[in-house]
């Protein structure tokens, strides 16, 4: 597949490959792409409930965040929006935060919010509807900014688990998968030799396979953090402050 001028931007001199957020600054400076656009549309895909959480906590009300969050993106995914990255924001869920700080800012006639984005729904809400997912939150005296960065761990964390789950399904293994992915938490449900009874399997190959599931799973973690990142030395502080927020 041949690469993109913003595709080729999008790598440091260190050779940092190409990922959806450096595609995205890539674009923000003057190289506009359809590859920047499908980025961003991904990374909105993937991260759109933090938001809509932090909306929620600001004081709106369920269908008002909804129209927001929804216009939000609609904005956000117009291509004139790249022009205003600031490229000093290295990382997509510090842009974002500014970004919908900015927007909701902004705003001077919320009843409108219908009438704005004309009934589209730019980013799809899972089965589990937004406002469903909100009530779920902990009543606790977090601030808005404070629930965006939990639920934008969480959020990065369950993309982690669909790719190494995906795997895993793509290797016949689902059976293996769901017999040891607590272990990623620490809730192995049995020990190693009932487990290996379940699954058919000797108790070392159980403690082998664990380790390449653990192994894999900070692979993909690194992965999807730097989808997020203009910069991979970012990538470990970035980590770090997921845990903090966790």
């Amino acid at each position: 597949m041949s690469r993109t001028p913003a595709d080729h931007d999008a790598r440091d001199s260190a050779g940092f490959a190409a990922t959806r957020w450096t595609v995205v600054l890539a674009a923000a400076k003057g190289r506009d792409s359809p590859a920047a656009a499908d980025a961003m549309a991904e990374l909105c895909r993937d991260y759109w409930y933090p938001l809509y959480a932090f909306i929620r906590r600001r004081g709106y009300e369920s269908h008002q965040a909804e129209d927001l969050t929804q216009e939000f993106f609609a904005r956000l995914l117009d291509k004139r929006v790249l022009a205003g990255v600031d490229r000093e924001k290295g990382k997509f869920r510090a842009f974002l935060l500014a970004a919908v700080k900015h927007f909701l800012a902004n705003e001077r006639d919320r009843a409108q919010a219908q009438k704005r984005g004309g009934g589209r729904a730019v980013i799809a809400w899972e089965s589990l509807d937004a406002e469903a997912r909100y009530r779920l939150e902990p009543a606790d005296e977090l601030t808005p900014e404070k629930l965006f960065e939990r639920r934008w761990a969480l959020a990065l964390l369950d993309q982690v688990l669909a790719r190494l789950q995906g795997e895993f399904d793509e290797g016949g293994k689902t059976r293996q998968f769901d017999a040891l992915k607590g272990a990623l938490t620490g809730g192995l449900e049995g020990t190693y030799a009932a487990i290996a009874e379940r699954l058919g399997m000797s108790e070392v190959a159980v403690k082998v396979a664990v380790h390449r599931l653990r192994r894999r799973y900070r692979e993909l973690l690194r992965e999807e953090i730097a989808h997020t990142v203009a910069d991979p030395a970012e990538i470990d502080e970035e980590i770090r402050h997921l845990l903090d927020c966790l």
